[in-house]
């Protein structure tokens, strides 16, 4: 019992992904295994950037924050649906459902402010490549970095100070395999409506305003690229298919969550797996095959690996 809020109720049931026993155990061999490879793949990730001198720049501290917070976004969620797979009665307890809520908002905020970033770093090292050093200092990536995690922060804590507060006394029954507002606040004992639209409107600006300066940035990006140089063109829209890519298969899923007016439970389940379990699997994936000093440094680091396992 939560005596903050006067809720008698102790533990919410997440119904999960389907009812059906063999997909569950389908799904649990298919998403342990994705989560095994986003796991090590950005982990070994900042690994190699940390590691690599070469790697030592703007862009590469960037990618390797990035796979810090895709390791811990698909961290929030993953383990608890791979267990709840093989478990009837797939319960979580008020408190986990709260933090559930928290982080997720959290990191995924932050995750949405360090993409703009990441577009800024290519701004700049594409339309201004002679002040890039000047302008893309460690204090500015270590600023843009912080700004990243207050701005996920502070929009997560705006949200959760008021959830964690509703009245919660029945039912318990949360349509998806892991706590999120929209649902959270269906079950609460108060009309939730107008409450609803503004936690959606919050989460829908955030959404909205990064995907907007995200696409502004990479259109200003081809267009002065265009403008002066063909060649340039094609090298610039090779370097940007990466971080749009990446852009795409992110927001996509959350616009049509926080954003869409269409409430469809069986498919927004279904967009929040791809956006919370194979995002993170998609961005190291995109960056490292997709990078040529990055496929450089793997190999560098395979052979000193080998060398030093035979000397």
């Amino acid at each position: 019992m939560a005596e903050g809020n006067h809720s008698t109720v102790s533990e919410f049931v997440l119904l999960g992904l389907c009812d059906s026993w063999e997909l569950q155990i389908f799904f649990f061999i298919l998403i342990l295994a994705v989560y095994l490879v986003t796991v090590l793949g950005n982990a070994f990730i900042v690994i190699l950037v940390i590691t690599d001198s070469h790697l030592h720049s703007p862009m590469y501290f960037l990618l390797a924050n990035l796979s810090f917070v895709d390791l811990w976004l698909s961290s929030v969620t993953c383990p608890k649906m791979i267990t709840d797979f093989l478990k009837e009665n797939k319960t979580i307890s008020f408190g986990g459902c709260m933090c559930q809520i928290l982080f997720v908002h959290f990191i995924g905020g932050g995750e949405m402010v360090l993409l703009v970033a990441m577009a800024y770093d290519r701004y700049v090292a594409i339309c201004k490549p002679l002040h890039y050093t000047n302008i893309m200092s460690q204090r500015t990536c270590i600023w843009l970095v912080m700004t990243s995690w207050t701005i996920g922060f502070v929009h997560a804590m705006s949200e959760f100070v008021v959830i964690v507060k509703l009245p919660f006394c029945g039912p318990t029954a949360v349509n998806s395999f892991f706590c999120d507002i929209p649902l959270v606040i269906e079950l609460a004992c108060i009309d939730t409506y107008s409450l609803g639209i503004w936690m959606n409107s919050d989460s829908g600006s955030l959404v909205i305003t990064c995907f907007i300066l995200l696409l502004i940035s990479y259109t200003y990006i081809l267009f002065t690229v265009c403008h002066y140089s063909k060649d340039g063109a094609s090298k610039a829209l090779f370097t940007c298919t990466a971080h749009i890519t990446v852009v795409v298969l992110f927001f996509g899923p959350c616009i049509f969550i926080y954003v869409w007016p269409l409430n469809i439970t069986s498919l927004d389940k279904f967009v929040a797996v791809f956006y919370l379990v194979i995002t993170p699997l998609l961005n190291p994936a995109i960056y490292t095959f997709r990078n040529k000093e990055m496929k450089i440094s793997l190999r560098r680091f395979t052979s000193q690996y080998v060398n030093s396992r035979w000397n």
